[in-house]
């Protein structure tokens, strides 16, 4: 990770005692700040927090990722003003189990929460256990917590001093929120709407406390209504094609064969011709272009909103004591391999974007381009800046030696699951590992499927090795150590699923 004399040896003595006793591997953090309960004095040196999320937020749908097209200062100012994670990825590439997993600190086969809660062949979910999840242990310490916007977890938020959430996926425009105990129609544009519940938050808290805001926007989830002054941007723009938007997909598995995802096949956008049918190529094309602007175009709220926050935290004067986190609960295909949606082990899917922000504890631009970072690694982090004890439950690991650039030893790989089948896009259930060069995936029934991929020499994915020779000592290497992941976590196949015959037509092969 960059460094720079700029940034105090003070400061970086200070983190490093943070940072002390992390397990080697992406275990969880072994020791965590001294304890500053107490004193309102004690109380001030704890960090306040912010952690925004949006909902499918392709990390190349950003300007400083290298978008030439949409520009988002304000996210872009979190990276300038802090640390960009270049490594940074879900365990499960799907809006629920994933965000329970940031909230937790464990994969999905451990919280239970492995679905978005469609008919997928399981038993009813279990309850999001919410005294388990780090905003609810840091307001037993003494943090003034809230969560407003998103929460999309089949069980509403429980022990925040301030909720202001949507039901379910809900609307762009004038939804329902869930504030405080009662529902209440709102008037307006979602996004908008979660701004304002976040600075009036911020505004009422009572000073004598830190504070812990979970800032979650609907956007860019479909259906990728942007509010009305965003309606004609880009109009004027035809948007660059990935590379691999017409690829065939028959030299992948035949369960990715089977997806319902492809982007020529959307419905919300299928333009017809007067008097007959485009043909699939044209169609597709439209399809991307109505696609990928709504996409953008509600990524400009998101941009502005946060702003507003980043803005009002520099005229309070809180700035400098502020942690602002900017992630997303999964990635998302924009085209790659004529693909949309997520649920995919492949990069699209699981890479996201992951800025830091905190003025006394990191050094303004700052990129981490090595450390593998996961979402389950954002519970113990917050614990620990705030001095708090992670629960031995927790799976991921405690980011602060990356922030004080003093890493002695940090997971070289990691596992992923997806469980979902059947349901929305017809995804069988896979798993599958990562290391800095190669990934195997595993579909594993109905029937088993292998895919091996190069990232170092093919890292778009485009070449499916698991059947050359030349790489057969990789794929085995590579299904010992996912094994092996699969024992770290205690990781077991459920015994849930429906068998093959009672599965839709919609999703047999």
């Amino acid at each position: 990770m960059n460094t720079s004399s700029g940034f105090s040896a003070s400061r970086r003595k200070a983190l490093r005692s943070l940072a002390a006793g992390v397990i080697a591997g992406g275990g969880l953090s072994a020791g965590c700040a001294p304890a500053v309960h107490g004193s309102r004095a004690a109380d001030k040196r704890r960090p306040n927090i912010v952690f925004i999320m949006t909902d499918d937020h392709s990390r190349t749908a950003m300007s400083l990722y290298g978008n030439r097209i949409l520009q988002t200062p304000n996210l872009d100012r979190i990276a300038h003003e802090g640390l960009r994670f270049d490594e940074a990825f879900v365990t499960c590439s799907l809006c629920l189990p994933s965000r329970a997993s940031y909230l937790t600190s464990q994969y999905p086969h451990t919280h239970g929460l492995r679905t978005n809660g469609e008919e997928a062949g399981f038993t009813a979910e279990p309850r999001l256990r919410n005294a388990a999840t780090w905003p609810n242990l840091l307001r037993a310490q003494g943090y003034h917590t809230g969560v407003v916007g998103k929460w999309h977890i089949n069980t509403l938020p429980e022990n925040y001093d301030y909720i202001a959430v949507l039901k379910g996926q809900s609307v762009y425009f004038d939804p329902p929120m869930y504030i405080d105990g009662e529902w209440h129609d709102q008037k307006g544009h979602t996004d908008d709407l979660i701004g304002d519940h976040a600075l009036r938050f911020l505004k009422n808290r009572p000073r004598d406390k830190p504070f812990a805001l979970c800032y979650q926007f609907k956007a860019p989830h479909r259906e990728w209504q942007p509010a009305p002054r965003f309606a004609r941007r880009f109009d004027d723009v035809e948007v660059p094609l990935p590379v691999s938007f017409f690829e065939s997909l028959q030299h992948r598995s035949h369960a990715v064969q089977q997806t319902m995802m492809r982007i020529r096949e959307m419905p919300d956008f299928r333009k017809l011709q007067p008097g007959g049918k485009l043909d699939e190529d044209t169609a597709a094309r439209l399809n991307w272009q109505n696609f990928i602007k709504n996409y953008y175009r509600v990524l400009l709220g998101v941009d502005e909103n946060v702003g507003r926050v980043l803005d009002w935290l520099d005229r309070a004067g809180l700035a400098e004591n502020t942690l602002v986190v900017y992630t997303t609960d999964n990635g998302f295909f924009l085209g790659e391999h004529g693909l949309f949606d997520k649920r995919l082990m492949y990069e699209p899917a699981i890479r996201v974007p992951l800025l830091v922000r905190w003025p006394q504890g990191i050094r303004p631009g700052s990129v981490d381009g090595t450390h593998m970072t996961l979402n389950i690694d954002v519970a113990p982090t917050m614990l620990s800046l705030a001095g708090v004890s992670v629960p031995a439950t927790m799976q991921g690991a405690n980011w602060l030696p990356l922030f004080a650039g003093d890493v002695r030893t940090w997971r070289t790989d990691f596992l992923y699951e997806y469980y979902e089948f059947p349901g929305v896009h017809c995804v069988r259930p896979h798993r599958g590992v990562r290391d800095a060069r190669f990934k195997l995936i595993e579909f594993w029934r109905d029937p088993a499927e292998y895919e091996l991929y190069d990232l170092k020499n093919d890292p778009d994915e485009e070449r499916n090795l698991v059947d050359d020779p030349a790489f057969a000592a990789e794929k085995a290497r590579l299904k010992t150590r996912m094994a092996a992941l699969r024992e770290q976590y205690a990781d077991h196949d459920p015994p849930d699923y429906l068998p093959p015959q009672q599965i839709p037509q919609a999703c047999h092969y």
